[in-house]
């Protein structure tokens, strides 16, 4: 049975359509029921609720906003975070644009920028096994400049920014056979030093091989730039796009999958059984 809503019937109602007229002259008709949707909520809230408030003056953040934003989190079934933050977000610019009109500047005060909900952080949905065996072949078989790239970020779960800052020589030699890779200042705004394996190693030393045969003058970077950062990012993730295309891959990929991937797993070794050869000495890492 369809529900019956009935009338509003508020005495802050005229002023909030008001400032809807106000606020949305130039707004799509969708968009402009949205706004009378919000008013309509905070209005049947407040005479719910706080029958006694007639007049914008009483409006107070605790309890009346405080106590309307839980309510809108109590609903059921519930508001997904989306319509939550339209709503919570519809209700501010009202309350801004009533200030303005009424001459109530404390109004503007009743909303505090974290009040609208933050979407759910989602993380790209990681590689199947099988997904990262085919890729890791693929690079492999490729072996330029852009698979050697995203081979080093799939084995130590750097993020790509990262990669493409990378120093030539940011080997680092721990102890007697034990190699690490220094990242530089990064997302964090840190810098650090990742243990590595000799096939790591190795990769590193292609890319110092690729570095040497490339046109563009030494910069210090272990990735040659022919424009740009930006442009060697575009390549990277280009790359990554051509592998998926050649094996027949239809989810998108992105070189930050290959950072969740190894964060939940050990370091592997190259999946295709061809030997591994030994690190260079350390004055061959310099």
């Amino acid at each position: 049975m369809k529900r019956i809503r009935l009338p509003l019937v508020h005495l802050l109602a005229e002023m909030f359509f008001a400032a809807i007229q106000s606020v949305t002259t130039s707004m799509s008709d969708s968009t402009k029921g949205r706004y009378r949707t919000t008013a309509e909520y905070f209005l049947r809230y407040l005479a719910e609720h706080h029958p006694d408030v007639r007049a914008l003056d009483q409006l107070r953040r605790d309890p009346h906003v405080l106590g309307w934003l839980a309510w809108l989190a109590s609903q059921h079934p519930p508001l997904v975070k989306s319509t939550r933050s339209l709503h919570v977000i519809s209700l501010r610019r009202l309350m801004e644009e009533l200030a303005w009109l009424h001459e109530r500047p404390a109004l503007v005060r009743l909303f505090h920028p974290d009040d609208v909900p933050q979407p759910a952080a989602r993380l790209p949905r990681p590689l199947t096994p099988e997904q990262d065996r085919l890729i890791q072949q693929q690079l492999l078989r490729r072996n330029d400049l852009t698979s050697n790239a995203l081979l080093l970020i799939r084995y130590t779960g750097i993020r790509i920014g990262e990669c493409v800052d990378l120093s030539f020589d940011c080997l680092r030699l721990l102890a007697p056979g034990q190699w690490a890779l220094h990242v530089p200042l990064g997302k964090l705004n840190t810098e650090r030093v990742v243990p590595i394996d000799d096939s790591v190693c190795q990769l590193v030393h292609r890319l110092r091989f690729f570095r040497f045969l490339s046109t563009v003058p030494t910069d210090g970077l272990l990735l040659a730039r022919r424009r740009n950062r930006s442009a060697l990012l575009r390549e990277l993730r280009t790359a990554l796009t051509q592998v998926r295309t050649a094996l027949g891959i239809t989810r998108p990929l992105v070189p930050h999958m290959f950072r969740h991937y190894a964060a939940s797993r050990t370091m592997p070794r190259v999946c295709t059984g061809a030997p591994i050869h030994r690190c260079l000495k350390r004055g061959d890492a310099a």
